[in-house]
């Protein structure tokens, strides 16, 4: 029989990937609280205030370990610095999904924590196909995806976001373990 692990612990080099608590609450409304952050994600609403960064823990600690897998990311020395979450939208493969605050932009962390993560969900989560896309206006984010193993499926679809007035074009990428 295959046990689910249901809060992943991720350790790399510098960052540790966990399940969020509800003391993380404060940290998450400061960082999240960014428009860059919200118009480069689906589902974060700009403003981001306080009650969002609850609601989200809870609809963490509600999640079926079998479909979504949130996290929020640590950095040694630093605390929360970001997010990642796998979850499903029905049938087809897992989707991932991943934001840095902005005062740690450009460091490496998100490709460190994706390629972590991406590990355990091929060996801990047992994954074999796993689904990511970006606004076409985040070239960076594609970067992140490229240097975790996607590739470019040639899909463009437009995506919505709550951090924009309208759909916007996003390009589609597959990750095969």
């Amino acid at each position: 029989m295959c046990v689910i692990e249901t809060t992943p612990r991720i350790e790399t080099r510098r960052l540790t990937l966990r399940a969020p608590h509800p003391q993380d609450a404060p940290r998450l409304a400061q960082l999240c609280n960014d428009p860059e952050i919200a118009r480069m994600t689906a589902t974060m609403p700009s403003p981001y205030a306080l009650e969002d960064a609850q609601a989200f823990i809870d609809r963490c600690a509600a999640a079926d370990p079998r479909h979504h897998a949130p996290m929020v990311i640590d950095l040694d020395d630093e605390g929360l610095v970001g997010g990642l979450g796998f979850h499903s939208k029905g049938p087809g493969p897992v989707e991932v999904g991943y934001w840095i605050g902005a005062p740690f932009r450009g460091r490496g962390y998100a490709s460190e924590a994706l390629i972590g993560a991406m590990t355990w969900a091929a060996r801990g989560w047992r994954r074999r196909v796993v689904a990511a896309g970006h606004f076409s206006d985040n070239p960076a984010s594609g970067v992140v995806l490229c240097r975790a193993g996607f590739l470019y499926t040639g899909e463009v679809r437009l995506q919505t976001s709550l951090g924009r007035p309208e759909a916007a074009p996003s390009r589609r990428m597959i990750w095969l373990a």
